[in-house]
């Protein structure tokens, strides 16, 4: 806002000496004098009320213009050094000094007006008794302070939410557009500055998008004003949240990323923020997501990343997060150097945020790739993320176990997983109160138990030392599965068990035999077609190439029968004698499994595709926004 320097009191004086004086209004004379004595003892002095507001009000609403330049030029002065809450009889005069066709006039009014704006009540109130009119009228004005002013008042009015839709919807949002380019800096810093408060709801966002501003906000982007810079990157953060906005923004502005990586690089701080964040929003989409990599934005984000400035951190977190979701952008972010920072930031316990970001990271990074999953590893994510599991918070541990639950798919690393002791923070994190924690961790605990192809050297001894401990072991945690209401955590158990049995371990066979909680339990489900609810593991949307599926997405529509199924080949295995003949028991199920045996060159496809479906269904990688 311009600061309008007023010189009340010799205008005044001066007035005394002109021709003019004798056709002055008697009561026109009395406000004169009465405001030429209230401004000597003008800090004792309230204006807003009495006496001083109605010599005021004389003044402005006077036929004569040098009067109403006093009264404006005083309004103006008096709400610079004192902004409070104003009613009517307050707003009513100023108002009408901004109707005036007196450039001075109008000047000094708005600049009153954009004073008192800055109170919360005053701009309800501004907007109420229609003063958004007369400011349009003013914007369009030619004189630049006119200009300057009237902007300015507006972008104090559009801070109110309450006011968004009303200015919105008044007709401002075209001269707003068109001052944004002016060539007076005060002026494009106000216009812009009331465009970016305008982006904060879809109706707004949509009616500035109309009313022209896209290529406006764009080609501000290189102004040499850090202001401008940051209200232009800011409120084209906010216009690339819509996905129809950014498909607009991918057609019409072929420059909008590279011109935000360079702001990463800006002298201000917050333009540097506001920018990554800008990035973030535009990689929703899968076109920015690469376009971001082909700009050399990675070695940018890479800085903010390790800056010590969180705001920098956060935001260039998020923005990276979103970049490796595309497959095609794990393998260049790795070699850009970014694991190491990454895995530093999940001890960032100042902020959970950046934490979920970090993490998340990572697991998009491993999704793919077998030789990406191997360097995330020997970077040191495993043993950061073993230390921390399980004091973060439960958001965290979510992403964490989600991405030891990727990292376990692979058959050359769940040894190296095995022999760091991953199960003995995995275990616990099966009775958390989280469903999600619960799953993802029982499904890491899965896929280490598989292993395709597999031969008499593995070493399944891992499982046998977490048999019975922590918190009970695998053997209370199967249990818990086993028995709980949900189909999705039931179908976990019994395919874990089944890859376990299949070990050939004959400590784990042998463990799971003599279990005097598992057995009946597996014969239960072996011989129940009870239809329980399946959940969903995970809550967050996911990216394309690595998604996390509930049950109910992976099964062939009768989860209930394989859950069954495998109960019964669990049976088979356990009910075996030593030598591999079966036991009468054994023999009885297979008798009650007709079906089964009608199959049974199908029953190692079907569990083949079954173990598959599983693992498919745990290897998730998470989009943020």
């Amino acid at each position: 806002m311009g600061v309008v320097s007023s010189c009340c009191e010799s205008c005044f004086h001066s007035r005394k000496s002109q021709s003019y004086e004798p056709l002055l209004l008697e009561n026109e004379r009395e406000a004169v004098a009465d405001l030429l004595q209230y401004l000597e003892n003008r800090t004792t002095t309230n204006f807003f009320s009495g006496s001083p507001l109605t010599a005021l009000t004389t003044l402005s609403f006077s036929d004569n213009v040098d009067l109403q330049r006093s009264a404006a030029l005083a309004f103006a002065e008096i709400t610079e050094k004192e902004v409070r809450p104003v009613g009517r009889d307050t707003l009513d005069p100023i108002l009408f000094l901004l109707s005036s066709h007196d450039t001075e006039v109008q000047r000094a009014a708005s600049a009153a007006l954009g004073n008192l704006a800055v109170n919360t009540d005053n701009k309800l109130l501004i907007v109420k008794l229609g003063g958004l009119e007369p400011l349009i009228r003013q914007m369009l004005s030619p004189n630049v302070e006119v200009q300057c002013n009237a902007v300015g008042c507006v972008t104090n009015l559009a801070t109110h939410d309450d006011n968004k839709t009303k200015i919105a919807k008044s007709g401002a949002l075209v001269p707003l557009t068109r001052l944004a380019r002016s060539k007076d800096m005060r002026v494009q810093r106000n216009a812009t500055g009331a465009l970016l408060n305008m982006t904060h709801s879809d109706e707004n966002r949509q009616q500035l998008v109309n009313a022209g501003a896209i290529p406006v906000l764009v080609s501000l982007l290189n102004s040499p004003d850090t202001d401008v810079q940051y209200y232009c990157t800011t409120a084209l953060s906010n216009i690339a949240v819509d996905a129809v906005n950014r498909k607009k923004l991918a057609q019409n502005e072929p420059k909008l990323v590279a011109s935000l990586v360079q702001l990463m690089d800006s002298s201000s701080l917050k333009v540097q923020c506001q920018a990554a964040l800008a990035l973030r929003n535009l990689a929703s989409d899968e076109k920015y997501q690469l376009e971001i990599v082909k700009a050399d934005g990675l070695q940018h984000l890479l800085r903010l990343l390790q800056s010590t400035y969180l705001p920098l951190i956060l935001s260039s977190a998020a923005c990276v997060r979103n970049v490796s979701i595309h497959p095609l952008n794990e393998s260049p972010i790795i070699e850009s150097g970014f694991l190491q920072p990454l895995i530093n930031l999940l001890s960032f316990k100042d902020n959970e945020e950046v934490q979920c970001h970090a993490i998340s990271t990572l697991r998009n990074l491993a999704a793919s790739s077998e030789k990406n999953k191997q360097a995330i590893v020997k970077a040191g994510a495993i043993q950061s993320i073993k230390e921390l599991v399980l004091e973060v918070p439960m958001n965290v541990q979510s992403e964490m176990t989600a991405c030891v639950a990727v990292l376990a798919l692979s058959d050359e690393l769940k040894g190296q997983l095995l022999e760091m002791g991953i199960c003995e923070v995995l275990i616990p994190l099966t009775n958390s109160q989280s469903s999600e924690v619960q799953g993802n961790s029982a499904a890491a605990l899965g896929n280490l138990s598989s292993k395709d192809g597999r031969t008499t050297t593995d070493d399944y001894s891992a499982f046998n030392d977490v048999w019975d401990k922590p918190d009970g072991g695998m053997h209370r945690y199967l249990y818990r599965f086993l028995t709980s209401l949900d189909a999705t955590f039931q179908h976990i158990a019994v395919w874990t068990i089944v890859q376990l049995l299949e070990s050939g371990d004959p400590q784990l066979i042998s463990n799971i035999r003599v279990s005097s909680i598992l057995i009946p339990n597996i014969r239960q489900l072996a011989e129940t077609r009870t239809s329980t609810p399946s959940s969903s593991i995970g809550g967050t949307p996911h990216s394309h190439h690595s998604q996390t599926h509930s049950y109910a997405d992976t099964e062939t529509g009768d989860g209930q029968g394989e859950i069954q199924m495998l109960a019964r080949r669990i049976l088979d295995i356990t009910e075996s004698d030593s030598d591999g003949a079966m036991t009468p028991s054994a023999a009885a199920s297979q008798l009650q499994a007709a079906s089964l045996r009608e199959h049974e060159g199908s029953v190692g496809r079907d569990h083949e595709e079954l173990r598959k479906s599983v693992r498919e269904a745990f290897s998730a990688g998470s989009l943020g926004h």
